[in-house]
């Protein structure tokens, strides 16, 4: 017992913390960066703007993220401005037997802002714990689009998630006031859920988009596509808001789905990382 405080102490010490603050705004030569804030292991970059969006690339320069480890990412797009966010890599939860990973993420647009948020998959080890959350908050007349995906290990190393725990927790709102919210938790037996029909059927790689404003020809069109779909693709949309769950044996079977629906929601060109 008496050594147990400064082992603590020590594995706090060695913990990554990370923080991005990235706010951009229209102008008269296109979207452009307005501040930019970087702290601990995340990095972002700027790789290329056309005539009026801009690109951003988020880098864990700690290579992975493990139990005690938290990253806080927060986007702001100003009026006008337009921004697709990508990162470097998938990002990898590694095995934990302590503290939770946690991820939290802010996203906010301003009317006539358009952000599209499309991160590399997250890959979850086995024993790795997962906390997430996503809170975003639009203006009435802004444009958003985040698509998130989930592989439980890495298929072609034949690894397999037995146990670990993921909490993802989502909510939007526009104006203040709430139109989506969603959460998903596994918490013990992992390898064991994912077999139940109501959770994934035995998939292994899952993936939520959500397109605010939404409508009933995006949804049309989506639903057409089922032949061309990998895995197993439901959609639905109401209240002016589009939601697409995504489930797929491997991770490649779920980007392929998610390249697919992304292009129905005039999402194109993907981010170049995207084909790596």
């Amino acid at each position: 017992m008496a050594n147990a405080q400064p082992r603590n102490e020590v594995f706090a010490a060695n913990r990554a913390l990370g923080h991005v603050a990235l706010t951009i705004a229209a102008g008269p030569n296109g979207t452009r960066r307005q501040r930019v804030r970087e702290a601990g292991s995340l990095r972002i970059r700027f790789p290329n703007r056309n005539d009026t969006a801009l690109d951003a690339v988020i880098a864990n320069i700690a290579g992975g993220m493990a139990g005690g480890d938290r990253f806080d990412i927060e986007i702001k797009v100003g009026q006008g401005a337009e921004l697709r966010v990508t990162t470097a890599a998938a990002e990898k939860i590694y095995r934990t037997l302590g503290a939770d990973t946690e991820i939290g993420v802010k996203l906010d647009i301003e009317r006539g802002g358009r952000l599209a948020w499309l991160p590399q998959e997250t890959i979850l080890f086995d024993h790795a714990r997962l906390r997430r959350r996503i809170d975003i908050d639009l203006a009435a007349g802004a444009d958003l689009i985040v698509a998130e995906a989930i592989v439980f290990g890495r298929s072609a190393m034949a690894e397999t998630v037995t146990s670990g725990f993921l909490s993802d927790r989502w909510r939007a709102r526009i104006d203040g006031a709430l139109v989506f919210a969603d959460a998903a938790r596994l918490d013990g037996g992992v390898a064991e859920r994912l077999t139940a029909r109501a959770v994934t059927a035995g998939g292994v790689a899952v993936a939520s988009v959500l397109k605010i404003p939404g409508d009933e020809q995006t949804l049309a069109a989506i639903r057409a596509m089922q032949q061309d779909f990998a895995g197993e693709v439901g959609a639905s949309a109401w209240n002016g808001l589009l939601a697409v769950r995504c489930v797929a044996a491997q991770g490649a079977m779920l980007r392929h789905d998610l390249a697919k629906i992304l292009a129905a929601l005039g999402c194109t060109p993907l981010p170049r990382l995207w084909s790596n």
